[in-house]
């Protein structure tokens, strides 16, 4: 009888753990905000997140999937109004080097960004009467 609930404990703790395991890493994949690997950051970790700017995520499963089997990363990023350049000052700060200046339209303006040849690209949106920034790059 006692091997019975010690066994029982054991599979118990188990389960337990595995629940865990599966809850701390799975539950990423299913949040909206998937691609925010550092909550409060901007390109995870690189700098603190500046004001007003609020976390976005695509929703597109094939960005999904390339996040999680980590061939790119993406953020996406929102604040009211038209401010195409916005985070370029804090990624200069952080050591990226600016090497382009493509307003591409009314509306969409790129850019592509060098730190120590990891390439980064920079593409702000107007929709509506906010600004979608969104930063993609390898990891």
């Amino acid at each position: 009888m006692k091997g019975a609930l010690t066994l029982t404990a054991v599979v118990v703790a188990a389960l337990l753990a595995l629940g865990a395991w599966w809850w701390a890493t799975e539950r990423r994949w299913q949040s909206p905000l998937y691609c925010i690997e550092q909550p409060g950051t901007l390109w995870n970790g690189l700098v603190p997140l500046p004001n007003g700017l609020t976390p976005e995520c695509p929703e597109s499963r094939s960005y999904r999937q390339e996040v999680r089997q980590g061939e790119s990363r993406v953020e996406q990023y929102r604040l009211p109004g038209w401010h195409p350049k916005a985070l370029l000052g804090p990624l200069r700060q952080a050591g990226y080097r600016q090497l382009t200046d493509d307003p591409i339209g009314p509306g969409n303006y790129a850019a592509f960004l060098d730190r120590q040849g990891r390439m980064l690209h920079y593409l702000a949106t107007l929709e509506g009467r906010t600004t979608l920034i969104t930063l993609s790059g390898r990891p």
